[in-house]
């Protein structure tokens, strides 16, 4: 018997190292196989799921060039029948939306240049074009009876203040345009005959005729720097509503108050977001309030709204009888709260729900029960809020994440990202319990692969907060080879700083597993200041973004060295944003890396709080403004630049040349630095990319910052 045992393992020891040489390490390419599940709905029978999937296409007509491509699918719950694609073509479907009766599908789609809607019946036949106005119409919405689709249009400023269409009257700003010495009468268009040379009206319509022509900016704004350009003007967003038997879209909102997320409260009226304070600019509202709308277009009029209080209308229940709300004071550091309100209630009515964790996914069940997703120690949860029993529960493994969640009778569909795999869609019962797989995006080639699997540690930092980090080894050291301290060792670096990161966060999944492939070992970790662990560890990093997470990063680092299999004379580090910014302040105090990398960073506070779209982040975290004598002794204490004569260590910075969400002026101060001081430094600059490019920048860029990274360490190595 012993000797049969004996044989058997033998046997079994093999065929797993078959299988294992059968496997390959996870590619570089293989970023381009990854399928991410997005929208999920599940069907009023609880039936059917709908859902759709992004995928990385190569470009026809551009060899090494890709684009995404996202389409709506179909697959019955049960799991017995296949997925069916839905819709097809070069342009991509989002926001999709189906009606209560389970019969249609609104989703949008690029027609002419634009977003419109489109119908799609799901008995069979294309999708009919629902909307052709000149401006973007997108976020449909249902009513209870489905008769009527309500949705957003975004209209260009200058556009809405000529176009009585739209603007009754064509009625001006009732808050200030902040343009020196003049009033809201600029933004209409000129009947003056342009001529440089001619009358101050003629010389004003000559100018303007220049900023329509695009031969300059004019900025009077206060938040001129969007994601990849500067501008002063502004969009103004209005809800309409249309009649799906008839599609003649209504337009029930007015003014220059943008207007945004519409949901039926019932089949007479809905409830429409807005800025709290319609006499202040814009840019200087960050508080949002919630206000009613009739469907007739009468009775606009302010529902849950507070002046200097931001109230978020996050989803109504399936009768209309209670509402979810989130609200937080918008100009400090917050989580915001949840809150339910009777639909007949107003603020002294709210119900909080304690959870101190950002929340996502919010959907009812019927009106009893509120559903939605918890950003929780490295995963993504679930939860449940009881509406007769104010009782919370929390279910969900923290090594997971749920992306997107939809809440039926008797079940749960989301899709969710786990250590084996990126994304794919699942169908569990209303306890997280009994779950299944539905689709098969990524585990065919996954089932190719070999993975490192991480692993999850913790330590007390010097604040007595518990720090959560995860080790990855080499595939090789992770698969049983020797372990003799003789594998390089890769910090990774969060951004934010309230990223969080974890098994559950799907952003990195790829890039990990490619470094284990790599021969290196991954450690990363959640520094205080992260997500995921409440708002008084979120806020803990205030006034310290330096040496208090780099001493938690680097305990990390400790600690995994301590284990035996890293090689200490090869570390690196890397990170993006924030982590770029926490990569270079290290750099400056700490001279352990062989190489380091960091990405899209910020690394004079000062200037970033002029050049960086993300500006507030200096007053959030700091509590004041650079020309403030005590903040700006701050901010040098805290910038890397202020510490770049300490930096020798080999080092490769990256930024996108569109990026003004830190600003490319950032990496080139840090580059020609180093530079000047004869460090060993390179600078890569992207064309085109923002700060999203490793995130859903061009892919060809996401490939290039990989592996030039890769390339850059193995110099070293």
């Amino acid at each position: 018997m012993r000797i049969l045992s004996s044989t058997l393992l033998s046997v079994v020891l093999l065929i797993c190292l078959d299988i294992t040489m059968a496997q390959s390490p996870v590619q570089l390419s293989d970023m381009l196989r990854i399928q991410q599940a997005g929208s999920v709905i599940i069907s009023p029978d609880g039936t059917q799921a709908y859902y759709t999937v992004t995928t990385i296409e190569p470009d026809a007509e551009k060899k090494w060039e890709y684009q995404y491509q996202t389409q709506l699918w179909t697959i019955p719950v049960s799991g017995s029948g296949a997925a069916r694609q839905l819709t097809a073509g070069r342009e991509s479907v989002s926001q999709p939306a189906l009606s209560p009766d389970g019969r249609q599908i609104a989703f949008v789609r690029q027609a002419d240049g634009k977003s419109q809607l489109f119908l799609l019946p799901l008995s069979g036949g294309e999708a009919i074009q629902l909307t052709r106005g000149k401006y973007a119409a997108y976020n449909p919405v249902w009513s209870p009876d489905g008769r009527q689709l309500a949705f957003v249009s975004s209209i260009p400023w200058k556009d809405f203040a000529n176009d009585s269409a739209v603007n009754k009257g064509t009625r001006q700003p009732e808050w200030p345009m902040e343009k020196p010495g003049n009033d809201s009468s600029y933004l209409l268009s000129s009947t003056v005959i342009p001529n440089p040379d001619g009358s101050l009206a003629e010389v004003r319509a000559w100018l303007q005729l220049n900023e329509k022509d695009k031969k300059a900016k004019v900025i009077n704004r206060l938040d001129f720097q969007e994601e990849s350009t500067t501008s002063g003007d502004l969009n103004v967003n209005q809800v309409f509503i249309t009649d799906i038997r008839n599609p003649q879209p209504k337009q029930i909102t007015s003014g220059f108050n943008s207007w945004s997320n519409p949901q039926f409260l019932n089949n007479q009226v809905l409830l429409v977001s807005g800025k709290a304070d319609q006499h202040k600019h814009p840019d200087r509202v960050m508080a949002m309030g919630i206000y009613s709308v009739r469907t007739d277009g009468t009775g606009l009029s302010p529902f849950l709204v507070k002046i200097g209080y931001s109230y978020s209308l996050a989803t109504i229940s399936r009768s209309g009888k209670w509402i979810a709300v989130l609200h937080n004071n918008p100009d400090t550091l917050s989580i915001p709260a949840l809150s339910i309100l009777p639909a007949n209630g107003r603020e002294a009515d709210l119900i909080p729900v304690p959870v101190d964790r950002a929340k996502g996914s919010l959907s009812w069940r019927g009106d009893t029960q509120l559903f939605g997703t918890l950003q929780s120690n490295g995963g993504i949860t679930l939860f449940q809020y009881d509406i007769s029993s104010r009782k919370l529960t929390r279910f969900g493994a923290a090594d997971e994440g749920v992306n997107q969640l939809a809440v039926g009778n008797s079940n749960l569909l989301y899709s969710k990202t786990k250590i084996a795999d990126p994304s794919e869609l699942y169908i569990s019962d209303l306890q997280g319990q009994k779950e299944k797989m539905l689709t098969r995006l990524n585990s065919g080639w996954l089932a190719q692969r070999r993975l490192s699997i991480p692993q999850k540690h913790e330590f007390l930092n010097n604040r007595g907060q518990t720090i959560e980090y995860w080790v990855m080894k080499p595939l090789a050291a992770a698969e049983g080879a020797p372990v003799d301290g003789r594998y390089p060792l890769l910090l990774q670096i969060h951004g934010g700083p309230t990223a969080m990161w974890g098994p559950g966060e799907n952003s990195m999944w790829h890039e990990f597993q490619y470094w284990c492939a790599k021969g290196y070992g991954v450690v990363y970790a959640n520094p205080r200041g992260s997500g995921g662990y409440g708002v008084d560890f979120m806020r803990a990093n205030s006034g310290d973004w330096g040496a208090g997470p780099m001493s938690d990063v680097l305990t990390a680092l400790d600690k995994t060295v301590a284990e035996g299999w890293a090689d200490t004379s090869r570390l690196f580090l890397s990170g993006g944003s924030y982590a770029g910014y926490l990569g270079a302040y290290i750099l400056g105090h700490d001279h352990r890396f062989r190489a380091a990398c960091s990405q899209r960073g910020v690394y004079d506070l000062q200037t970033f709080f002029g050049e960086g779209n993300a500006w507030r982040l200096v007053p959030w975290y700091f509590g004041g403004y650079p020309w403030q004598p005590a903040v700006k002794s701050l901010l040098d204490k805290e910038s890397p630049i202020s510490y770049v004569d300490q930096i020798t260590t080999p080092y490769i910075i990256f930024h996108g040349e569109n990026d003004l969400r830190t600003g490319v002026i950032q990496s080139e101060q840090l580059y020609k630095s180093l530079k000047v001081l004869q460090r060993p430094v390179e600078y890569v600059r992207h064309p085109g990319a923002t700060h999203e490019i490793t995130r859903s920048g061009n892919n060809r860029q996401r490939l290039d910052q990989l592996l030039r990274t890769w390339e850059f360490f193995e110099r070293f190595r």
